[in-house]
C-alpha cells in the first residue's frame, strides 16, 4: 500500500474514532443528567433504576477508554508511516496483508502475530 492511500486509511479512521466517542459522549452527558436528577429529586425513584443508569454510565466510560485507546493506535500508526514501518509486523517483520490494513488501518500485526499475541495476553490474565 502507497504512502498516501495508508494516510487516507488512518484519517478516515480518527474521524471515525472521534466521530464515535462524541456521539458517546453527547449520550454519556444525557445519562449523567438523569443519575443527578434522579438521586436529587424529591420523588421515590426505585433502586434499580439508579442502578441502571449507574450501569449505562460506567459501560459508556468503558467505550470511550477503548476509543481512546484505539485513536492512540492510529497515532502511532501515522508515526510508523512517516517512519517507514507502517505495514510491516512487529514480530515478524514481514509484510501486512493489505486486506487486513483496510479492515484494521492501525494494525501492528499480522494476522499470525496477532493471533499469537492475543493468545499471550490471555494466558498472562
Amino acid at each position: 500500500m502507497n504512502k498516501a492511500s495508508a494516510r487516507k486509511l488512518l484519517a478516515a479512521e480518527r474521524e471515525r474514532l472521534e466521530r464515535l466517542r462524541e456521539g458517546v459522549y453527547d449520550e454519556l452527558g444525557d445519562t449523567e443528567e438523569r443519575v443527578v436528577i434522579a438521586e436529587s429529586s424529591g420523588t421515590d425513584q426505585h433502586p434499580a433504576d439508579v442502578g441502571t443508569e449507574r450501569f449505562e454510565r460506567e459501560k459508556d466510560l468503558s467505550i470511550i477508554a477503548n476509543i481512546d485507546a484505539e485513536l492512540v493506535d492510529v497515532e502511532a500508526a501515522l508515526r510508523r508511516l512517516d517512519a517507514g514501518d507502517y505495514g510491516t509486523c512487529e514480530l515478524c517483520g514481514r509484510p501486512i496483508a493489505e486486506a487486513r490494513l483496510h479492515a484494521r488501518p492501525a494494525a501492528r500485526f499480522c494476522v499470525k502475530d496477532q493471533a499469537t499475541v492475543e493468545r499471550q495476553v490471555r494466558s498472562a490474565s
